[in-house]
């Protein structure tokens, strides 16, 4: 696990402190991955709950650091690797233990926004002279998780609103009954997300299976969880790093006119950490390992490269055998090339992968994100990514034989979802910041179809008629854009539904659906000037451009609950609503987009009690076609 100074309850901070560093001598590669414990819950009563407490403590995040203030669950950052097998009914007490007085540990600034072409400060570390946000320094421990993938009902699964205080536990139960899986818990508490889980607040967790097992993978010390996540630090006077988390975020808009608020992008830090440590070094042997990753960043996207000491790709080294929800039906190969160019995270996908290190005793690779610097949203400066370090694997001179081979079926279980199933239709619409009424933020809008659109003019705000592939042009009237709005979506437990997201805007967009896991049916290119965001409607219609295909990639061919929707086009994903009833939600993953609205509720419920509605209190259920 990451090292952890430990603290008594008051949590004071430690005398001994290490010579803070300038920016620029932070020295990559330095210290051993930490790998956090495991936790393996007791199977024997149920009614036996697991806590886990949420708690202070004082981290070192790279050896020539002092170390960091950070929440932890167990006093960890990341939090315990919890292990469990297929129906395993598990309950876990998520238990507040930071004291009301704790110092929150994490500091909030806003810079002005860089127009001279250089890289945005952001990406730099320290505050420029710009003074904290008081109103997050005050913020008190209150955090509710949430186990992202997990099919459970709506109130076991950490609703943003119910979260606790100090003493107080949310008791949540998991009933575990998935194909093996590397699901992750985090904070997820309305409002604060972004800085709760910057704090610390994140962990892994595993679901075993007999599919799996038959399949003798790597297990023990050769499975590895890689938790990924960028941070930011501030500095003293001296401008030496002090070790203080910093998040740090860009205004795009001194004064929104709607808001008279600031308007500032997302959260993306120049230091990388994997399991809590920045830019650390695996000493592994020349054979076979399973790594289990997952992007535990609020907004940046990683393209991740394995190259040698001459900075080149390496292929044939890495194989991805599972994504979000489980094992896909066959390896991909990432070979860096045309197919997969390289590996690209977004904010909470998660990455089943196997690593052949065999003839390579004695070498040293690296992981590096070869992807943009900026925040979304901004473009990039030309020259490469100023902090490119993820981590380092320094590969031991001798082993012992390994005798395992690469599967070429790893499930058989898995099937491909098709438009033969029956199921429903969503359309939602994410919208560029200035769209009018926006107060200069991204919004996720729900759209329903006109039936009789004759007498609608356009532009009207809230109306987008859309020309699809078959030539026809359809109008769509926006009926919720915000988290408060009515809930629009009810569905039946055990339906299928395919969800189509438009992205209006040159931002990427990962989307999470949670409960359900889907399969992703295509990427469709449009022509989306039509749209006016000054209206917030279209002047003319959306246009399907049927001279741009856009193919999935490879590795997003399994099961998923992330899925990145670039902008100017359609993601179309299906899935399956069943295991669970209850209010859910779903929202952009971009933990910044997440606070600031980009999030929506839908309820679950037995077919046989729909039929009952009276339309009232729910809607947008039953076979109806919306999109």
């Amino acid at each position: 696990m990451t090292d952890i100074i430990e603290r008594p309850a008051g949590i004071e901070e430690p005398q001994e402190r290490a010579q803070a560093p300038a920016p620029a001598e932070l020295t990559p590669y330095v210290a051993p991955l930490p790998v956090p414990p495991v936790l393996r819950p007791a199977s024997g009563d149920v009614l036996r709950e697991t806590e886990i407490a949420l708690r202070p403590a004082w981290v070192r995040l790279h050896p020539q650091l002092p170390p960091t203030l950070m929440w932890g669950y167990d006093g960890q950052v990341p939090g315990p690797t919890i292990e469990v097998r297929r129906g395993q009914r598990v309950r876990i007490a998520w238990t507040n233990r930071i004291p009301k007085d704790s110092e929150y540990p994490v500091t909030s600034v806003e810079v002005k926004l860089r127009r001279d072409g250089r890289p945005q400060s952001s990406t730099e570390p320290g505050r420029d002279g710009f003074e904290p946000n008081k109103d997050v320094a005050a913020l008190p421990a209150w955090s509710v998780t949430h186990l992202h993938g997990a099919q459970t009902g709506g109130g076991n699964d950490g609703w943003a609103d119910n979260a606790v205080a100090f003493g107080d536990a949310q008791l949540s139960e998991y009933p575990n009954d998935h194909a093996a899986v590397q699901w992750w818990y985090h904070d997820h508490a309305m409002n604060i997300t972004r800085w709760n889980v910057m704090a610390g607040l994140y962990g892994t967790y595993l679901v075993r299976d007999d599919e799996e097992d038959a399949l003798r993978l790597p297990s023990g010390e050769r499975e590895i969880p890689l938790l990924l996540a960028d941070r930011n630090l501030d500095t003293d006077e001296d401008g030496r790093l002090n070790g203080r988390l910093l998040h740090k975020t860009v205004i795009v808009q001194e004064k929104n006119p709607e808001t008279g608020k600031p308007v500032s992008l997302p959260f993306t830090g120049p230091y990388t950490t994997v399991n809590g440590r920045i830019w650390p070094y695996a000493g592994v042997d020349a054979g076979w390992y399973r790594f289990r990753l997952v992007n535990a960043s609020n907004a940046r996207i990683y393209d991740l490269v394995l190259v040698d000491e001459e900075n080149n790709p390496v292929p044939g080294v890495l194989h991805q055998i599972g994504s979000d929800g489980g094992l896909l039906p066959r390896p991909v190969p990432v070979d860096f090339d045309a197919a997969l160019p390289a590996l690209t995270a977004a904010p909470a996908e998660r990455f089943d992968l196997l690593a052949d290190f065999r003839g390579l005793a004695g070498r040293t690779l690296r992981l590096v994100n070869k992807g943009r610097n900026q925040p979304p949203g901004v473009p990039d400066p030309q020259g490469d990514v100023p902090y490119p370090a993820v981590m380092e694997f320094r590969i031991g001179e001798s082993c012992e034989p390994d005798t395992f081979e690469l599967p070429t079926v790893l499930s058989g279980s898995f099937r491909r979802l098709t438009h033969a199933i029956e199921h429903g239709h969503r359309l939602v619409v994410l919208t560029p910041p200035a769209t009018k009424g926006a107060g200069g933020h991204p919004e996720m809008w729900e759209m329903a179809e006109v039936e009789h659109p004759g007498d609608i003019q356009v532009p009207t705000d809230g109306i987008i008629q859309i020309q699809g592939p078959d030539g026809k042009t359809r109008t769509y009237r926006r009926t919720a854009r915000t988290f408060n709005d009515a809930l629009g979506y009810t569905l039946a437990e055990g339906s299928h539904e395919q969800w189509s997201f438009l992205n209006l805007a040159p931002i990427v967009h990962p989307m999470h659906i949670h409960l359900a896991d889907f399969q992703l049916l295509g990427r469709d290119a449009y022509d989306v000037s039509g749209f006016d965001p000054a209206v917030g409607g279209t002047r003319t219609p959306i246009r399907y451009d049927a001279g741009t295909a856009i193919p999935l990639a490879p590795n997003e061919l399994g099961w998923k609950d992330v899925f990145r929707v670039p902008g100017n086009q359609t993601l179309r994903v299906m899935g399956k609503f069943d295991g669970a009833h209850g209010r859910f939600m779903y929202h952009c993953h971009l933990l910044e987009h997440e606070d600031m609205g980009m999030m929506r509720p839908f309820v679950v419920m037995p077919a046989q009690v729909l039929k009952f509605d009276h339309g009232g209190a729910h809607g947008g259920h039953g076979e109806g076609h919306t999109g």
